[in-house]
């Protein structure tokens, strides 16, 4: 009995940890859902401003406002399907960017997501080329450039062209129909002498990501290199260190948000320096340039190619740009980590489903009917063993009875037992092992693919990504309150821990009481540690307890000695004869 005592209460300590600690775990690994785009006031369902949309979206309040600050200079228009901004001709800077197909919120008249903004305006954010050696005149940040057109599109590129000192300065800028800027760099050696030459490319960022940056999913600065993907380097790095520099042939470097990316892209078959560094006012720098200047002699020109990325981060649009374009590792500023090879496989299929069905809820559902029907073999092997160790248990109380004050010969004796009568205790935890990688991935996919961003399911869950916004606590939105963390009991977690509670109703009762307080408190303790989390998880979660409920009273049906209570059946010590 103190036995017994002692292991309730360490459960009771180890559930209370984990009940109050998770959320400072989750905050380091798992980091919890995306902010709620909803909220539930008086019954209603209201849309919640974005806290880290631009402020100078809808209104006035940047640093200058940005409208005054874009008519300041001379500017080329860009215009594709999937962007709108235009290119400063003071500077040749990409400085003004918006991505069209995605809103800062789900209302209708939502401003689009800007990704770069004008030096001058608020988190400015733009990208740069320019030269650098001895011996020339190089373009600075005021020459005014001059435009071969007035629109970059995809199909009508825009050269531009500057004079300064005895050379001349050509950047062609073409675009794709998705995120892609294509390059050009040209000088000309005018001169009667000669003259070294590097161009560079650079991307100046305000301040740091409003994103949060954490173990399992990096952003801020990201750099590719030697065939790897460098998630190491953060705002406070740069900061504290200073520059970073990487040698490489080809490689990419930008900064990362969750969902959008800029990033410079070399020449890949060039060897180019890669670096950071800390720039004034907490801003930062990303840049590359060749390992070495080439010389022009008079009447000499050098041309260099690069790209540069600025977009969403769509999985299938960025492997497309590794694959067919040779630019490795893009792929990879989607922060996938070490369950990549279940992640990606995963997100294909759930997208598929998305695209077959038109709805992502029922896409997660029969993404979990999949992977249980996938996983009834083994869950049959399962029931097996669990009524092999039901068998077992009148023999094992004996055994823990007769050797209760020898625990070392207890365990051999149990073991020796599982193996006389070929029982795995194990076997019965295989299914739940195998989908802890399906839930972490189809947690990764939630968190960090563009493609499931604001995905509606029915009724009040208008984003899937994010928490369930109908908390019980403040009485489903009637009380102007609403509740922190882990206390934010919406419905979905609600009936996460009943279909978790009829599940383990629905096992034999185990014979050891501790056991019995195990599985009475753990759908609850469960309930809380899952409320944070996106409400497509909590959806997944609910339907495989419902599968499982279903499962295990069909097997229920065809083994019903499983229902009947387990017999002591001791005597004398000894299990008792039938």
């Amino acid at each position: 009995m103190k036995d017994e005592q002692k292991n309730f209460l360490l459960f009771a300590v180890l559930a209370a940890l984990l009940l109050f600690g998770w959320p400072v775990v989750t905050g380091w690994l798992f980091p919890t859902a995306n902010p709620p785009v909803t909220k539930i006031e008086g019954g209603k369902t209201k849309i919640v401003p974005n806290p880290g949309a631009d402020p100078a979206a809808d209104k006035p309040t940047a640093i200058r406002d940005r409208k005054l600050v874009l008519a300041e200079s001379p500017r080329v228009a860009i215009e594709t399907p999937l962007l709108r901004g235009s290119i400063n001709l003071r500077g040749a800077r990409i400085d003004d960017l918006v991505l069209e197909k995605y809103k800062e919120t789900i209302a209708k008249d939502s401003a689009p997501i800007r990704l770069l903004s004008p030096s001058g305006a608020e988190h400015a954010y733009f990208a740069g080329f320019g030269w650098s050696g001895q011996g020339l005149t190089a373009p600075g940040p005021d020459t005014l450039w001059q435009a071969s057109g007035n629109r970059l599109t995809p199909t009508t590129p825009v050269t531009l062209t500057a004079t300064s000192g005895d050379q001349r300065y050509v950047i062609e800028i073409a675009i794709d129909d998705g995120y892609m800027f294509n390059i050009r760099q040209r000088v000309a050696n005018l001169g009667q002498q000669a003259v070294t030459a590097a161009p560079y490319s650079y991307l100046y960022r305000y301040g740091a990501s409003k994103d949060r940056d954490t173990w399992t999913m990096h952003a801020g600065p990201i750099a590719s290199y030697a065939g790897k993907v460098d998630y190491d380097v953060n705002y406070s790095t740069i900061a504290d260190e200073g520059a970073k520099r990487f040698d490489a042939k080809g490689g990419w470097i930008g900064y990362t948000d969750t969902y959008w990316l800029a990033a410079l892209i070399p020449d890949q078959g060039m060897n180019v320096g890669l670096g950071f560094r800390p720039a004034a006012n907490g801003a930062s720098q990303a840049q590359f340039e060749p390992t070495a200047a080439r010389q022009l002699a008079p009447g000499q020109m050098m041309t260099t190619t690069s790209r540069f990325f600025a977009g969403a981060k769509d999985v299938n649009l960025l492997d497309h740009y590794a694959e067919a374009d040779g630019i490795g590792q893009l792929g990879r500023s989607i922060d996938w980590g070490w369950f990549e090879i279940f992640e990606k496989p995963i997100f294909h299929y759930l997208h598929w489903l998305f695209r077959l069905v038109g709805n992502f809820g029922l896409a997660i559902i029969l993404l979990t009917v999949t992977v249980r029907a996938l996983l009834f073999p083994i869950a049959q092997k399962q029931f097996a063993s669990m009524a092999a160790m039901r068998v077992l248990q009148p023999k094992m109380k004996a055994l823990q009875e007769r050797y209760k004050d020898d625990k070392p010969r207890q365990q051999q004796e149990i073991m020796k037992l599982y193996k006389e009568e070929k029982v795995n205790p194990l076997a019965g935890c295989l299914p739940t092992l195998l989908q802890i990688p399906v839930l972490y991935a189809l947690y990764k996919v939630l968190m960090l693919s563009i493609e499931m961003r604001h995905q509606p399911f029915i009724l009040w869950i208008k984003d899937l990504s994010a928490p369930d916004p109908l908390h019980i606590l403040n009485l489903f939105g009637l009380l102007d309150f609403n509740p922190p963390g882990f206390l934010a009991i919406g419905v979905f977690p609600l009936l996460l821990g009943l279909s978790m509670w009829a599940q383990f109703k629905l096992n034999p009762a185990p014979m050891d009481e501790t056991q019995k307080q195990v599985f009475a408190i753990m759908p609850w303790v469960l309930m809380f540690v899952m409320a944070p989390f996106a409400a497509g998880l909590q959806l997944y979660w609910i339907t495989s307890n419902l599968l499982t409920i279903a499962q295990q009273k069909f097997l229920y049906s065809r083994h019903p000695g499983m229902k009947e209570p387990a017999t002591a059946g001791v005597s004398g010590g000894k299990p008792a004869k039938k």
